[in-house]
């Protein structure tokens, strides 16, 4: 009876494994590669402390989705609400006891990494919102009480990021929960009403931005009015991009990045530096990785069962494009400025947590895709 059970738990174990999606596996860990040579890249071709420490993170939230694969999705349902008031709770705690870096106090010291919930609100919000609507009927998606109390759900995290402040990554998260909010079948009259009052009021809550704010505003429509000062950073962006030409000036050769001229070139603008080097054959490459990446996370929601895994899966490819959109639109000027990092490719350890704890929700999801969630 004992060795009967044993083979039953290896079974069902390798049934487990023959269920990961190995390709969505090797393009996550294909890109985690490409970012430890970039952020080399980025460290002057020396292996110091910002390669180090993205290595290090990367190999451990790494192994940490690969864990949360192997966690039911049902368990993820049934935490949805807990996850998103945890997230919540550490908001408010940076927001007022929070580490204070250049003005902005968005940041919790653990000791081993300086926690940004803010990035964790993005997967959390989808999360929250899957479950939200993974039973509603579609004709009881916009009935009112269905449609304030998600917008409350948004807007309470959303006025936290922005008081810290921390105007990109608010947009970033109101984004992610829109998404899923569109994804559930709320009429696009209200999209269109909302559209028509953002536009109207812009004038007005421009006028309550920060002064740096409203400068990244300016220099996006002229970078040329202070070359020196607030359009510096996307001037050498533009000719960075624009001297990798075809095939890029060659790993470690890239001029902007080298010589110092490109600012943050680890972090937002690391496919500036990127494209530099590797130019117009190796960015279409970086970007069929991630064209493929979304592919298989939108696939994996396709089959799934339960619509709670549908709507998580679509959610969070879909706020992948929106994050990889506005980050190379950002880096070419076509967009003003935000702090919105290149999934898994950016320096930074919240982003990369809440990143791959999305993916593992995902693996998660092709798991135990088979399944029913009441």
């Amino acid at each position: 009876m004992y060795i009967q059970k044993s083979f039953s738990n290896q079974s069902t174990f390798f049934q487990k494994l023959r269920s990961f999606d190995y390709i969505l596996f090797f393009l996550i860990l294909i890109l985690g590669i490409i970012s430890v040579f970039a952020m080399y890249s980025s460290d002057g071709g020396v292996f110091s402390y910002h390669t180090k420490s993205h290595l290090v993170r990367f190999s451990l939230f790494f192994l940490m989705m690969i864990f949360i694969s192997f966690i039911n999705i049902k368990t993820w349902h049934a935490l949805g609400y807990l996850f998103y008031i945890t997230i919540l709770g550490l908001l408010f705690w940076a927001s007022f006891y929070g580490i204070t870096v250049q003005g902005s106090q968005r940041w919790i010291d653990l000791y081993f990494i300086n926690l940004q919930p803010s990035e964790l609100m993005k997967v959390a919000i989808i999360v929250c919102f899957a479950k939200y609507y993974h039973r509603m009927q579609l004709e009881n998606v916009n009935k009112f009480k269905n449609i304030i109390i998600p917008l409350l759900i948004l807007f309470i995290p959303i006025s936290l990021v922005i008081s810290q402040p921390d105007l990109g990554t608010s947009i970033l998260v109101a984004l992610s929960g829109i998404i899923v909010l569109w994804l559930a079948g709320v009429n696009i009259k209200y999209f269109f009403y909302s559209s028509l009052i953002f536009i109207i009021s812009a004038p007005f809550v421009i006028s309550f931005l920060k002064p740096y704010q409203k400068l990244r505003i300016l220099t996006f429509f002229d970078p040329d009015k202070d070359p020196l000062g607030a359009g510096y950073q996307i001037i050498q962006s533009k000719i960075a991009v624009g001297s990798g030409g075809l095939t890029g000036k060659g790993f470690l050769k890239g001029t902007q990045g080298y010589l110092e001229f490109l600012p943050e070139k680890h972090t937002d603008f690391i496919f500036t530096l990127y494209s530099e080097e590797f130019g117009f054959i190796g960015s279409l490459f970086l970007l069929l990785l991630y064209a493929i990446l979304i592919f298989r996370i939108i696939r994996i929601g396709s089959i799934s069962r339960s619509f709670f895994g549908k709507f998580f899966c679509y959610g969070f490819g879909s706020a992948i494009f929106v994050y990889i959109v506005v980050n190379m639109s950002m880096v070419l000027g076509l967009v003003p400025i935000v702090g919105s990092p290149l999934p898994i490719m950016s320096y930074g350890g919240s982003s990369m947590l809440a990143t791959m704890i999305g993916f593992g929700i995902v693996m998660s999801t092709k798991i135990y895709g088979k399944q029913m969630i009441s």
